[in-house]
């Protein structure tokens, strides 16, 4: 039988138009296949004759920064290497198969069916709530199988959003402890004075007993506002996570040459604590995809909690220059020497192709700064981004409901 086709003026017609929520899952989609599969930046480790040239994996989107953590600490101490050399992207069911093997091989008394079942938890995030009294102190929702992951595999976890002992909202912060109990407190005020805790930014003026003024309340009542009131400017002065106080107990009680995972600002990054005697600077593991291709800018050195003072350092824990535009890839450095070396191209003797050489020479520089002034916008993206989430989480806990992921870290 011959088949029958349809002329192309009727295949046109039952054709079905294209919705916007289809377009919008199917970027979805990409998204979500592009963030399962992570690209590998060739970094060097190690101090004197112990550096070595090894990978690191990346992180594009919101990747689960828990997990990638977990693994860039391992890679870093030698415990596990990505083979073969040449590869560049790495995916979940590799990673996680290297990292079971680890488990099996140097860990005999760790369950590796319960490991494994915890492993596809942190592709999700991790629901953390720190203890604002200790830098290793975390309470975990729910069965907490994925503090329990780093336990087995060896890597400290900790955080500097720690109160200072000698200020004024330490006593009120050493009777909630924990970030959730905080809110809760912050909620429970909001209600007691029916809605103007949250919403009014000041402090709430609380008649004494026996004022004549309203509303009055009980002795309890107002303890509780007072201590939600130092609660709460305690949070809003802390919003990136990290105190003074608490940058400087990491400084001082991070072991030299130690590798560990910490938590700030809703993310999980790996923290690092030079083992010379001329630098005891903490530095943070740059893992943005944006600087993959900048060897350049491997570390960030934490000099203030807001991170408006960090340095980006290479690999040698030297201030980066990154080239940018032809040049990305390359040190600044490499970049003026490979010029120096074909100076005939670069610099021509032809005015007018002089003028396109200084010309392309800007454009790299201007590509450069608007990589750099990306990375800032970025950062403080993420820091709005917290404060709302924050706000919210006041919000809904003054309706009386409890957001259930209150410091999720992707």
């Amino acid at each position: 039988m011959t088949e029958q086709f349809q002329p192309v003026s009727q295949q046109e017609s039952i054709l079905q138009p294209i919705t916007q929520q289809q377009i919008q899952a199917s970027v979805e989609n990409y998204q979500n296949s592009v963030s399962d599969v992570w690209y590998l930046k060739t970094v060097e480790f190690g101090e004197g004759d112990t550096k070595r040239t090894t990978k690191i994996i990346t992180q594009n989107f919101n990747g689960p920064c828990s997990f990638i953590a977990i693994c860039n600490i391992l890679i870093l101490r030698g415990a596990i290497e990505i083979l073969p050399p040449g590869r560049k992207t790495v995916s979940y069911e590799f990673l996680s198969q290297l990292l079971a093997e680890y488990l099996l091989m140097t860990c005999p008394d760790v369950d590796i069916s319960a490991a494994l079942e915890i492993m596809p938890c942190t592709q999700k995030g991790m629901d953390l709530n720190p203890l604002f009294t200790g830098a290793k102190s975390f309470r975990p929702n729910g069965i907490g199988g994925e503090l329990k992951l780093f336990e087995q595999v060896g890597i400290d976890l900790v955080h500097g959003w720690l109160v200072d002992p000698e200020s004024p909202e330490a006593e009120a912060i050493s009777q909630t402890e924990d970030y959730d109990s905080a809110v809760m407190l912050i909620a429970e005020a909001d209600h007691i004075t029916k809605g103007r805790f949250v919403v009014d930014d000041s402090d709430i003026d609380i008649p004494q007993a026996g004022s004549s003024r309203s509303p009055v309340y009980s002795d309890e009542e107002r303890a509780k506002i007072e201590n939600a009131t130092s609660i709460r400017r305690f949070l809003d002065n802390t919003q990136s996570q990290l105190t003074y106080h608490g940058l400087f107990h990491l400084a001082s009680t991070t072991k030299p040459g130690s590798l560990i995972a910490l938590f700030r600002n809703l993310h999980l990054s790996v923290l690092y604590k030079r083992d010379t005697p001329d630098d005891s600077s903490l530095y943070s593991l740059v893992t943005d995809y944006v600087f993959s291709n900048e060897p350049s800018i491997v570390w960030e050195r934490i000099e203030d909690v807001q991170g408006s003072m960090s340095t980006f350092v290479d690999s040698s824990f030297v201030k980066s220059s990154p080239a940018g535009g032809d040049f990305a890839g390359e040190t600044a450095e490499d970049a003026l020497r490979a010029a120096e070396r074909e100076q005939g191209e670069f610099y021509p003797s032809d005015p007018a192709d002089l003028a396109l050489a200084q010309q392309l020479q800007a454009e790299e520089q201007e590509d450069a700064r608007q990589e750099r002034e990306w990375y800032a916008r970025e950062k403080e993206r993420r820091r709005l981004e917290e404060a709302q989430r924050q706000q919210e989480k006041e919000d809904q806990k003054r309706r009386g409901k409890k957001e259930k992921k209150d410091c999720i870290i992707m």
